[in-house]
């Protein structure tokens, strides 16, 4: 075990010495730091011939006691002495208390930490994209490398397996919205219109949107993990090293199955919304059912289908774009794809989101409304 630090004061011929002894590890420092700063120079030596261990923190002690007192440092072993010179070559070696930062200076480097963040991400999401471009034209220009069996797979991953999960949620979206509705329109003697209110809110905004927020959450988010942990475990490089490219390979088929799918899911979302809202129709409005669809006939364009389906892929090609790309930024340790795969989650319902408000704004300015 190694000694505890220990200062002693002499005075001798050349002036006053202060001899340290023992270990100055930063275990064992304990008060010498605040005994050394009660010292009041000059000090001619500090002589640390009784020394036996000192890492950083100690080297920094006796050069800071040092510069402070005007002390010449003697009987240093070779080990210490190339410490103690390794620090005093630092402009500002240690600093064992973080500097005091005024608050609405931290608030607005923290915010403008959190802007760079996102101006890299979104210029890296468009290189990606870029990236996404060259490999389709790549296999357009080669067929045969094409991937039928990848893209199948995950119409069966991204799109089958999602039924359930997608048909029960629209389907209970479509009971709120109409219970919601109905019991603001019943103030106005006015119930029916909430065929009206379901009907145009399902095909033309929540089908597709909620849709495309349940992909995200469950494909995006598996696409992200599963690149994430193929770049951990250098699946990705090995790839590249036997001439297989990573977006042919792996990002393609997985853009194309959401791409593909997602209308077909965005349908079939609006659709048991819309029969959820029949169900609540029937219940609690008395509206039969063969009421509540021919009334749906006469009130809902055919335009609002098509505002649906057209949003649809490039909802799809987002949440996709969003899941890869992060899953293709893992890198260092496991944490990064937990990380990775919820930047992807967030990344891909916020620009969902916000290219539905364009898309919103698109379509009323054209008379799509």
């Amino acid at each position: 075990m190694n000694k505890a630090a220990s200062l002693a004061e002499e005075q001798r011929d050349g002036g006053s010495v202060l001899r340290l002894s023992g270990s100055l590890a930063i275990a064992s420092l304990h008060d010498l730091p605040d005994r050394l700063d009660a010292v009041q120079g000059p000090v001619g030596t500090i002589d640390l011939s009784d020394v036996d261990h000192m890492d950083t923190i100690g080297a920094w002690t006796v050069h800071r006691a040092a510069k402070r007192l005007g002390s010449d440092i003697s009987g240093a072993r070779p080990d210490a002495q190339r410490l103690i010179d390794t620090v005093g070559a630092l402009d500002d070696p240690v600093s064992i208390y973080p500097d005091d930062v005024p608050a609405l200076r931290r608030v607005v480097g923290q915010i403008g930490e959190a802007v760079h963040a996102a101006a890299s991400t979104l210029l890296g999401l468009l290189g990606f994209f870029g990236a996404t471009l060259v490999a389709s034209w790549s296999l357009i220009r080669h067929p045969s490398r094409f991937r039928v069996n990848a893209v199948v797979q995950r119409f069966e991953v991204v799109g089958v397996a999602a039924l359930g999960i997608i048909g029960l949620m629209s389907f209970l979206i479509g009971i709120v919205i109409a219970q919601q509705g109905s019991v603001q329109l019943r103030q106005f003697g006015m119930e029916m219109l909430t065929i009206n209110l379901v009907g145009r809110l399902t095909f033309r905004e929540l089908g597709v949107l909620m849709t495309a927020i349940m992909v995200a959450g469950r494909s995006g988010s598996a696409f992200a993990a599963q690149l994430g942990t193929m770049k951990l475990t250098e699946e990705i490089d090995a790839m590249r090293t036997i001439g297989v490219s990573p977006m042919e390979a792996l990002v393609l088929p997985r853009t194309l199955a959401v791409v593909i799918m997602m209308p077909l899911l965005g349908f079939y979302a609006s659709i048991m919304s819309i029969i959820g809202g029949a169900f609540l129709c029937a219940i609690a409005l008395d509206i039969p059912p063969i009421t509540f669809f021919q009334r749906l006939r006469e009130v809902v364009p055919i335009t609002d289908l098509w505002v649906g389906l057209i949003k649809a892929p490039v909802f799809g090609l987002i949440i996709a774009i969003s899941g890869c790309f992060q899953g293709m930024q893992v890198k260092g340790n496991a944490e990064e794809v937990g990380l990775r795969t919820t930047a992807a989650v967030v990344q891909a319902i916020f620009l969902v989101i916000v290219i539905d408000a364009f898309f919103a704004v698109f379509f009323t300015w054209v008379g799509w409304n």
